[in-house]
């Protein structure tokens, strides 16, 4: 890295893009392998300030590790689960939701056609393919198992990594000499991913529950199944807001009218304004220190690349990269387009001179 400094800086910039071209094709090419691994390495951070909780109450490290593992397991299992007999009933009864959802349309091309709109009704018919929502729930439920094996081998990684973790910070530094910089900066990458994926996770449980009880107030079927696709969703930027509004609105709109529906969406627009925008950015203190473009670039580029993994961790990845990319004076400029706006500073206002 030192011989780039007999470069210019739009060489040194040709050859720092051209190596993290090569890297991101590389990750891609083992996305099946890289995207479990990370994910686990992220569940890890989560469980290490309990694990290290239940040592310092004098627990002994293999019970503490196997009370970790267990509720881990729990957790994830019940997850499936519940979600997956959700699913199954909603399969069961997805095709009188479809015959409704027909009616219901061409009620509305009906009504678009008196407005003047042509051809309304067709338009709607074919925008709408019913055998498109049997195909996604039967890939859902196909999928499961392959979930469940990935999830198994994620929580072997998590158990082993748990393992490493007591001896690693010395490993790191015999390995690659780490100065107290070098720590500082390791350190402070465990502690912002901590921080935000607790953050994050626990904004995603109350969304969840409100989302739930909004729900069961207005007796919209499958509730449970929306909620966890509320909590799951929670954690995708942008995107993960819409994605969990649409099916249960358009579930109250074939189920009741559209009035109710229009207070479905009412309650998932406040609750995700008070808790996403106002309640967690407040506790996340500073922001993510990302740029809010980046964050939409990171969500576009970490899909391509390690899929559903990839979108689920966009933001925490991307964090990660900024403190990673700013230890080095070649790369610091990259960390600082993906940091958060620099404000500039006032200029010194001039003194007056006395006469």
């Amino acid at each position: 890295m030192q011989d780039l400094t007999r470069f210019s800086p739009i060489s040194r910039a040709v050859i720092v893009a051209a190596a993290i071209a090569i890297a991101v094709f590389f990750v891609q090419a083992a996305a099946s392998i890289i995207g479990p691994m990370l994910l686990a390495a992220f569940i890890a951070i989560i469980a290490t300030p309990p694990l290290r909780w239940l040592r310092r109450k004098r627990v002994p490290k293999w019970l503490a590790l196997a009370v970790i593992i267990l509720a881990l397991f729990e957790v994830g299992s019940l997850l499936v689960l519940v979600f997956t007999g959700q699913l199954e009933g909603f399969r069961d009864g997805l095709p009188d939701y479809q015959s409704r959802l027909v009616l219901l349309s061409d009620q509305i091309g009906s009504w678009l056609e008196g407005l003047g709109v042509d051809n309304a009704r067709e338009a709607l018919r074919e925008i709408y393919d019913p055998a498109l929502a049997i195909g996604l729930v039967r890939v859902a439920l196909s999928n499961v198992r392959d979930t469940f094996g990935t999830g198994l081998l994620v929580l072997l990684a998590v158990i082993f990594m748990l393992l490493e973790a007591p001896g690693l910070s010395a490993k790191l530094k015999t390995a690659f000499n780490l100065t107290d910089d070098g720590e500082a900066r390791i350190q402070r990458v465990s502690s912002a991913i901590n921080h935000y994926m607790v953050i994050k996770s626990i904004a995603s449980l109350a969304t969840a529950l409100c989302i739930w009880a909004w729900l069961r107030i207005f007796g919209i079927d499958f509730a449970v199944l929306w909620t966890i696709l509320a909590f799951l969703l929670n954690f995708i930027p942008f995107v993960g807001t819409l994605l969990m509004t649409v099916p249960a609105v358009l579930m109250a709109l074939v189920q009741t009218d559209l009035p109710t529906s229009l207070l479905v969406a009412l309650g998932y627009f406040a609750t995700n304004t008070v808790i996403g925008s106002i309640l967690e950015p407040r506790v996340m203190g500073r922001g993510l220190g990302i740029s809010t473009l980046a964050v939409f670039l990171s969500l576009l580029l970490w899909g391509w690349v390690l899929g559903t993994v990839g979108v689920f961790l966009a933001v925490p990845i991307t964090m990660v990269l900024i403190i990673a990319l700013d230890a080095s004076p070649q790369t610091r400029p990259i960390a600082v387009l993906l940091g958060p706006q620099v404000t500039e500073k006032p200029e010194p206002k001039e003194e007056r001179k006395t006469q």
